[in-house]
């Protein structure tokens, strides 16, 4: 029902976007591996999601906090699941949102195990954008402060991205060891304090833990 102009323009963004491709021969388009690579990213997300929703339910029940999980696609990590905090201070994230690597808890601790070799390629698209004056600006603060993430086994965003919110991120791994997300919580300086963070991170940690026990599989009974 469209006009074919229309309809053009629509084909011809979503091929410079690269998610289709043209073949010459026919005229023809046809899906490029970029949008399976979407569809793949949307349904390991929701499995993710399913599985570690009770988790994050009970964390939220636990700390009042808002809870989010993500997961590292690209450049970016991938909000896929929320679960809104009691406080009155409403965070602007939403599932679906992408958010930066270098300063929110969640995009470093999805960072903790990637090789120092291609963690500049990692930042590189969207750099090292400056939020305030608490914002890591360079890679070598960025490497700096992931050494400590893993000596820790926590990430934390002490007002990077925004000035009076504070989160804690913590990677989510496979039975493999591999990290397939992150968790995060996430309130105001008031809500999480310096005095607080190392309980709430512990928290934090054995939700993570739980969520990675759920891709273990069951025995089989005799």
């Amino acid at each position: 029902g469209l006009l074919k102009s229309s309809v053009h323009c629509i084909l011809v963004t979503l091929q410079r976007q690269n998610y289709l491709t043209r073949n010459e021969a026919t005229g023809r388009y046809v899906f490029s591996p970029k949008l399976f690579s979407l569809a793949n990213m949307a349904i390991s997300g929701l499995k993710l999601r399913e599985q570690g929703m009770p988790y994050l339910l009970a964390l939220n029940q636990k700390t009042a906090l808002t809870v989010h999980m993500a997961i590292l696609r690209q450049n970016e990590a991938v909000i896929i699941a929320k679960v809104e905090g009691a406080s009155v201070t409403r965070l602007a994230t939403w599932v679906g949102k992408r958010m930066e690597l270098h300063c929110t808890s969640i995009g470093k601790a999805l960072l903790a195990d990637v090789p120092q070799d291609q963690l500049r390629q990692k930042i590189k698209p969207r750099g090292f954008t400056r939020h305030n004056e608490n914002t890591i600006a360079s890679l070598k603060r960025l490497q700096e402060d992931l050494a400590k993430v893993v000596q820790r086994g926590y990430a934390i965003d002490d007002e990077e991205d925004e000035i009076g919110l504070r989160c804690i991120g913590v990677p989510v791994r496979h039975p493999t060891g591999a990290v397939i997300a992150a968790i995060s919580i996430a309130g105001t300086t008031t809500q999480i304090t310096a005095d607080s963070v190392h309980q709430l991170a512990e928290q934090l940690k054995n939700t993570a833990a739980a969520i990675s026990q759920t891709f273990v599989p069951a025995p089989s009974t005799p």
